[in-house]
């Protein structure tokens, strides 16, 4: 059996690695010591000023080093994986899980379900501690992994057992104690399932993740996505207009509790329940901050002020006439339909806004993020679309431009005969119309 360690994939020029004649290939094994798993024990081991570094070379040669630097300097390597390796994957059923309602044939990578802790804390993915044991959260304490985010969605034993088909699940509260107590501060989430996790069992989630302010910083209240492809899932429904309405009047109740207690809102209702319920969007004071905007929550409000704030700066008539179109899903129609409105008062500017229905994922998936490529064909094509068609960022995978079903944005420009431009955030929207500078 090979020892453990991280794989060098690169070493800085002129750098301390660089000096001690490693090289890619070579295999960090221990620093002081102690054995290296992952990033987090390297960046934790290289803050000593004093070091012995055991490395493995590529000829199988054992090296022991010592080194003598400062603090905050680097060794000056790269590793394979970004030195992460295997991530750890998420063993629940849970009734809601959105990856087990997707339709087949996508890329593997998105039935990926990952429940790692360390990718909490190094990207703020959402966690359920069912596969955390005691050596991983006295990991966590040690290195201070701070802040979490955690997916609760109920702190009723029974009920998480049964909501995330794990009989670990029902330790949730003693492990969000047990990381109080050590320091660690988080972020908390609960998908609510009508009829099932909500009402009183609610209000007795929100109690008991407030005992544990201020380690618990935050809870956002989502609700349940559902998909068309739930054949032979258990049996969810989707939110109504009235039932939105009362998790958002719950939501504001429990706020001023908080309020007067903390000084600090603490309890968050998704973005997607007062678009659902029609309610008005609380203001930026409201949102304690914003923790949780990658959640959901806040998104519309920060966008709101920020039209606001470049509709007092645009101008009255453009010189070049301009004719585009701009798509969203239809949850965010009534959002940006008087923003398309107010750009239409500029002379030379004419913008027309398209709301498609999510016809892969289903209907009831309103969020324009999940839009696919072909959705936006099926919706699109064949229309008078302008010179140009801008599109939400989120509807493409980061860092590229590939939709979720894989067409990629030049192929779809092709197939619409129009140029296709992401934008993710009405500055950008305005600077690409030659509106702001």
């Amino acid at each position: 059996m090979r020892d453990r360690g991280l794989v060098i994939t690169s070493v800085d020029d002129n750098s301390i690695a660089d000096e001690l004649r490693l090289q890619h290939g070579d295999v960090l094994l221990q620093i002081n010591g102690q054995e290296i798993s992952d990033i987090l024990d390297y960046q934790y081991l290289i803050a000593d000023e004093y070091l012995q570094v055991l490395v493995r070379k590529y000829n199988e040669e054992h090296w022991l080093l010592e080194i003598e630097k400062d603090y905050d300097e680097s060794l000056g390597l790269a590793f394979q994986d970004d030195g992460w390796g295997p991530t750890r994957q998420c063993a629940n059923k849970c009734i809601f899980c959105f990856v087990d309602q997707m339709p087949g044939q996508m890329r593997p990578t998105l039935y990926i379900k990952d429940d790692d802790y360390r990718l909490s804390f190094a990207q703020g993915n959402f966690i359920t501690l069912t596969n955390a044991g005691s050596a991983d959260l006295e990991r966590i304490a040690q290195m201070r992994l701070s802040p979490l985010y955690v997916s609760v969605h109920t702190t009723n034993p029974a009920l998480r057992q049964k909501m995330m088909g794990n009989t670990r699940a029902e330790k949730i509260m003693d492990q969000l104690r047990y990381l109080a107590k050590a320091g660690i501060q988080m972020h908390t989430q609960v998908v609510l399932c009508p009829g099932i996790n909500d009402g009183p069992e609610l209000n007795r989630t929100i109690t008991d993740l407030a005992e544990l302010w201020p380690a618990v910083r935050s809870l956002a209240v989502v609700p349940v996505g559902l998909t068309a492809h739930r054949q032979g899932l258990f049996g969810l429904r989707s939110y109504n207009a009235p039932e939105a309405r009362a998790v958002v009047r719950e939501v504001k109740l429990w706020q001023k509790v908080f309020i007067a207690e903390y000084q600090y809102p603490f309890v968050f209702a998704s973005d997607e329940f007062y678009l659902l319920a029609g309610a008005p969007i609380p203001s930026a004071e409201d949102y304690g901050g914003f923790p949780q905007t990658e959640n959901g929550v806040g998104l519309v409000r920060l966008f709101m002020d920020e039209w606001q704030q470049l509709a007092g700066l645009l101008p009255e008539r453009i010189e070049n006439p301009v004719r585009c179109s701009l798509v969203t899903g239809t949850l965010a129609g009534s959002l940006l339909a008087p923003v398309v409105a107010e750009l239409n008062q500029i002379a030379g500017l004419r913008m027309k806004l398209h709301v498609l229905e999510n016809n892969y994922f289903g209907k009831t998936v309103t969020v324009a993020g999940l839009l696919t490529g072909q959705d936006l064909l099926s919706g699109l094509e064949g229309l008078d679309l302008g010179d140009r068609l801008f599109i939400p960022g989120v509807m493409l995978r980061e860092g590229e431009h590939v939709f979720l079903d894989d067409i990629t944005l030049e192929e779809l420009a092709g197939r619409l005969k129009v140029q296709v431009i992401p934008v993710d955030d009405p500055v950008e929207l305005v600077q690409l119309l030659g509106l702001y500078p």
